[in-house]
């Protein structure tokens, strides 16, 4: 049983948000609390397994009320988001202090706008619940601290690889912080990353990467060229494919398919991949739920690419890269932290 605190400055939100955490029989809601000095009190009273945290509230907002749960009494928190820019970055923010993962928030006080995610919630709530507390006191490196350096895992070196992939969802943005932050100088592969996030999200998610990293990165667009030191995010709502064009190659924003599971989905990108540039590519599978890119990669693998997917111990959630793995389809195992020295390797 999942034990959930809910934390949000609106009675309506706490309502609906508990009524549906509790239709799952596996989550208890033992409290709510109405703002972030509420909720310190109650984390300390109830112990939760985890918290669910607003960000605009009265007397102490949930970025102050994250920084001291995780300072004094850590333990998994999922933040509740406004699909806001705004909303937007506070919640990377967030994510930054040590939130695990968001879940965006509806807007005008109806139940009908927000029982949508209740599958989602749920789920993350489950799955993040079971997530090991952290000690006291210890709080998550900065984006744009470099990576500790360390050897390589025993693998097939991959030999001519002229484009990167990237395919995220929970837990998605630290660690693409944490990879990007660690490319080299004068990087010379063109990089395109699906992470699962919301439409109003992957604009400042891009904007925050470009401050981070040695490649110029932008949220994608149609038309936008692929070239040595351009990185594009895939935008939220929409899929994002290779194309042939002019004897280059560009990107296409396109709804379709429009039955998929997520858009962005890791797998309509490599796929679009492996028909173009295959044997070519750098295919890496970071943290996240499900198994969206395994179809994907093994498209890629059967065209000749290299696949990297992040290790279970620097996971959030084992969930895509797990999938890869035990497919035989990964090439390399690593820890985040080190990813991006392979990475570099690639390159060269």
């Amino acid at each position: 049983m999942t034990r959930v605190l809910v934390v949000d400055d609106s009675a309506f939100m706490r309502k609906a948000l508990s009524k549906m955490l509790e239709s799952d029989p596996g989550i208890q809601v033992v409290g709510t609390a109405r703002d972030g000095i509420d909720a310190l009190d109650k984390v300390r009273q109830l112990d939760p397994d985890l918290v669910t945290l607003d960000v605009d509230m009265p007397r102490m907002d949930g970025l102050e009320a994250l920084r001291r749960i995780m300072a004094e009494c850590p333990r998994p928190v999922l933040m509740v988001s406004a699909l806001t820019e705004a909303g937007a970055e506070e919640t990377l923010q967030a994510l930054d202090l040590g939130a695990l993962d968001f879940i965006p928030k509806a807007t005008g006080g109806n139940i009908v706008n927000i029982t949508h995610i209740e599958r989602s919630l749920c789920q993350k709530v489950r799955v993040l619940g079971r997530r090991r507390r952290p000690q006291p006191g210890l709080q998550r490196e900065p984006a744009s601290a470099p990576p500790v350096a360390a050897p390589v895992a025993p693998s097939r070196r991959p030999q001519g690889m002229r484009f990167l992939a990237i395919g995220a969802s929970t837990g998605g943005p630290p660690a693409l912080q944490t990879l990007l932050s660690g490319l080299a100088p004068g990087f010379s592969l063109p990089v395109v990353i699906v992470q699962h996030m919301p439409k109003a999200f992957t604009g400042p998610f891009a904007r925050r990467l470009n401050g981070l990293c040695p490649l110029e990165m932008k949220e994608a667009e149609s038309g936008d060229r692929l070239a040595p030191g351009r990185g594009f995010v895939a935008p939220g709502g929409s899929h994002l494919v290779l194309v042939p064009e002019g004897g280059g190659l560009t990107l296409r924003v396109t709804p379709e398919p429009a039955d998929t599971l997520h858009k962005p989905s890791v797998d309509v990108t490599f796929s679009s991949f492996a028909d173009h540039v295959g044997r070519t590519t750098l295919a890496v599978v970071l943290t996240g739920m499900g198994s969206d890119g395994l179809a994907g990669v093994r498209e890629l693998k059967q065209k000749g690419a290299h696949t990297i997917t992040q290790d279970a111990d620097s996971c959030v959630v084992y969930g895509m890269p797990r999938a890869v793995a035990e497919a035989g389809l990964s090439d390399t195992v690593l820890p985040i932290g080190h990813i991006a020295s392979a990475v570099n390797r690639a390159a060269t």
